[in-house]
């Protein structure tokens, strides 16, 4: 009885993983702004199969994602409170945790943390010298442990 009615909601189209995996990637990378690691995570979890995942996933352009981590790294700097050092981990880890990868995070949030300090028109000495002192490519291999950044 209840694999007629699954084939039935089948036929007339009820049952559409690949709908609903391009509709979950689209809402949740605009309203959330999750990467794409943290999209096939939650369509894993909600049973969408991995080739059904990987088509959705295609569709949403590396661009489209980079665009999206500098977007969110800017209006989580300009409301950041605290030491550089501290609002910069703060928001490299925010982004970590929505699936960016590390490399991206990293150059995301030095664009933003020069752009505050370029719009503040007066360069604030901490945030000007701890953007000098970062280098996207040591920070992105320490943290997949290829090295050590000191």
């Amino acid at each position: 009885m209840i694999e007629s009615v699954l084939a039935r909601y089948d036929e007339v189209g009820m049952i559409n993983d690949a709908a609903f995996a391009r509709e979950w990637v689209t809402t949740r990378h605009r309203g959330r702004g999750l990467a794409k690691r943290a999209l096939a995570d939650e369509l894993r979890r909600r049973g969408v199969d991995s080739e059904t995942a990987g088509a959705a996933l295609d569709e949403l352009d590396p661009e489209t994602e980079e665009a999206t981590a500098f977007a969110l790294a800017e209006r989580k700097v300009r409301t950041a409170r605290g030491e550089p050092d501290a609002v910069f981990r703060r928001v490299v880890g925010m982004l970590a945790r929505k699936g960016y990868p590390a490399g991206l995070a990293i150059r995301a949030v030095k664009a933003a943390m020069e752009a505050q300090a370029a719009e503040a028109e007066e360069l604030d000495d901490g945030y000007a010298e701890l953007v000098d002192q970062i280098d996207p490519d040591a920070l992105a291999d320490a943290a997949r442990g290829d090295s050590d950044p000191i």
